[in-house]
């Protein structure tokens, strides 16, 4: 078997792929002709999320067994087109949970006591302190939008840090959120006026793309703060761009983006002040890739081998 490894995914997917008796050809992030042109002679590829796996290259996939994201979104995969080619597709879906939910943490910590811009301050040889009065967590209410896995754990480390949780997922047991002592919000529109900070952490699909958006914005509570470590587009970056600079969100900490990762093209481009934009490190830790890597290059070998994956995305018939 013959694995093609994309994205500077961690060097253990190599070994791993080694000694199970293949061979790992690892590359830098190819783009969509150059990714044609080579991927017929793989059996299987993993890629991080830079590499994008479309139609047009599974189109010239003819040996392709299985494609393998070491990590949780698949939305740079066409899974579809994967499928009617009988690919597996498979991610890593507990790997990442812990930094991401931390990051979250850190994101919205950073937003609320404006350190990158007190940061930037002093470096430029200022000591102003009465430009970054913050406002603290304790006390407030988080709305979290999605409750999977890391948004489950974001509602853990916030509830230790004092504040109250209100969760909108129409697909989550009720009784799982309120035997936390969180409280469950039937719809969007019913959670968005009542937080001081809202976090996203829903997957990107047809419905959640501009899941807040131009019509619903204003309906926030003003002075609240968003956050997003999920998938860019999920909250629209025009309409973000527009209440940040009005005053009505006081400020907004994304670590994703619509056009990863020529961020010159983003609305949110050098927009505002209080705006805390890094590139999308949420699952950026050596634990996390470590165990993503592990996770999924494990099940290419038992896929190639002739077993059935851990955690497949898709089905094969």
């Amino acid at each position: 078997m013959k694995v093609l490894i994309l994205d500077k995914v961690n060097g253990i997917a190599e070994k791993i792929i080694k000694e199970s008796g293949g061979e790992a050809v690892v590359m830098p992030s190819q783009s969509e002709d150059d990714l044609c042109k080579i991927i017929n002679n793989y059996d299987g590829v993993i890629v991080r999320n830079s590499t994008k796996i479309t139609k047009k290259v599974l189109e010239n996939a003819t040996n392709l067994k299985i494609i393998a994201r070491a990590g949780i979104g698949v939305d740079n995969i066409d899974v579809e087109a994967a499928t009617l080619k009988r690919i597996w597709v498979v991610n890593s879906p507990n790997g990442n949970t812990e930094a991401t939910a931390e990051h979250t943490i850190a994101m919205m910590l950073a937003c609320a006591r404006n350190i990158p811009q007190s940061c930037e301050c002093i470096n430029s040889g200022n000591y102003e302190r009465s430009k970054f009065i913050g406002v603290e967590l304790y006390g407030k209410k988080l709305g979290i939008i999605g409750f999977g896995k890391i948004g489950k754990r974001v509602a853990e480390i916030a509830k230790v840090l004092g504040m109250k949780i209100l969760v909108y997922d129409p697909f989550a047991d009720v009784k799982t959120i309120q035997v936390n002592g969180y409280e469950k919000i039937d719809n969007l529109e019913s959670l968005l006026p009542v937080c001081d900070f809202v976090t996203v952490h829903v997957p990107k699909n047809k419905d959640t793309i501009d899941l807040i958006n131009e019509g619903n914005i204003y309906k926030i509570k003003k002075g609240a703060r968003l956050i997003n470590c999920a998938r860019g587009g999920i909250i629209n970056e025009k309409a973000l761009k527009e209440a940040l600079n009005k005053g009505h969100i006081a400020g907004a900490a994304l670590d994703v983006f619509v056009d990863e990762p020529e961020i010159q093209k983003s609305e949110l481009y050098k927009c505002s002040k209080n705006l805390i934009i890094v590139p999308h490190l949420g699952a950026s830790t050596q634990e996390a890739q470590i165990k993503v890597a592990d996770d999924v290059s494990h099940q290419v070998a038992d896929v190639l081998s002739g077993k059935s994956p851990k955690t497949p995305v898709n089905r094969i018939s």
